[in-house]
């Protein structure tokens, strides 16, 4: 998508009980205050899930509803190499120093953000952790598990090149 390595950004919400989804712009998916704000437009009726994938490396997943912003990194070692999940990591509160001496592929962040929606913390952890996985097939796994699959690979597949 752009020099910052994002492959891209999308927000998803509820209305009238149905998912929405709209591709957030090359701007609005560089920077996470950027993609916050991009996000409080499309609330919905239980806030905005925004995903942003980077370099076919790693996810990071906001979840904005009013005022509060929760976060997800899907691999904190990523914090060390690339801006956007160094702004997720401050978001966060992460110590940079201990996730330098991380091996393994680990989230950092809040599991629970999408389990109102039918994704436990448990199997969303196993979704990052997965080295198989690509983020893009991550963030669908978990599109398709909280109500939003179709339009998820949908949007993916009218995006721009």
């Amino acid at each position: 998508m752009d020099d910052a390595g994002v492959d891209f950004g999308v927000v998803a919400w509820r209305e009238d009980g149905d998912w929405h989804l709209v591709l957030a712009p090359a701007p609005a998916a560089d920077a996470l205050s950027d993609l916050i704000e991009f996000a409080r437009r499309y609330q919905g009726e239980t806030g905005a899930v925004a995903f942003v994938s980077v370099a076919e490396e790693f996810f990071v997943c906001l979840r904005v509803q009013g005022a509060r912003v929760r976060v997800l990194l899907s691999d904190a070692t990523s914090a060390l190499d690339w801006p956007i999940a160094e702004q997720a990591a401050d978001l966060l509160g992460l110590d940079l120093d201990a996730v330098a001496d991380v091996d393994d592929i680990e989230p950092a962040g809040d599991l629970t953000l999408l389990s109102d929606h039918g994704l436990p913390a448990a199997e969303l952890d196993q979704l990052c952790g997965d080295p198989e996985l690509y983020p893009d097939e991550q963030i669908g796994a978990i599109a398709a598990k909280v109500g939003f699959g179709k339009e998820f690979v949908a949007i993916l597949d009218n995006a721009p090149a």
